[in-house]
């Protein structure tokens, strides 16, 4: 499921004119860490309950993360991927061209499942 929203969120860049992100392993990493907290706490939130946000995340495992969307609203990954297209704030980070990296974390478990996170990065 998280290397489909990769390949859907390549097509709607590349409708724009931007180039594809690259499946980032790394990034993915982090991003379902994230997916699991929020699902295992019951919590949905860019920053847990401690105050950690993306960028604290991200660099903690050493990355330059520039984005994040999370999710929890459909089964799918092609539903996911049209919520953050309605979305102004979730479209403009799937659709930033200066974004080359891509982590995707999904999460099956938990009172609002699946729990869908995206980490962009360059």
């Amino acid at each position: 499921m998280a290397s489909e929203v990769v390949v859907l969120a390549n097509q709607k860049r590349a409708e724009v004119g931007c180039g594809p992100v690259s499946d980032d392993s790394a990034f993915a990493a982090v991003a379902h860490a994230h997916a699991v907290d929020m699902s295992e706490r019951n919590y949905f939130d860019h920053t847990t309950p401690e105050g950690v946000t993306p960028w604290d995340r991200a660099g903690a495992a050493g990355l330059d993360a520039r984005g994040e969307n999370i999710a929890a609203v459909s089964p799918t990954s092609a539903g996911v991927i049209e919520a953050w297209m309605g979305s102004p704030g979730h479209r403009d980070n799937m659709l930033n061209c200066e974004h080359t990296k891509l982590g995707v974390g999904v999460y099956l478990t938990g009172p609002h499942s699946p729990y869908w996170v995206q980490l962009f990065g360059q």
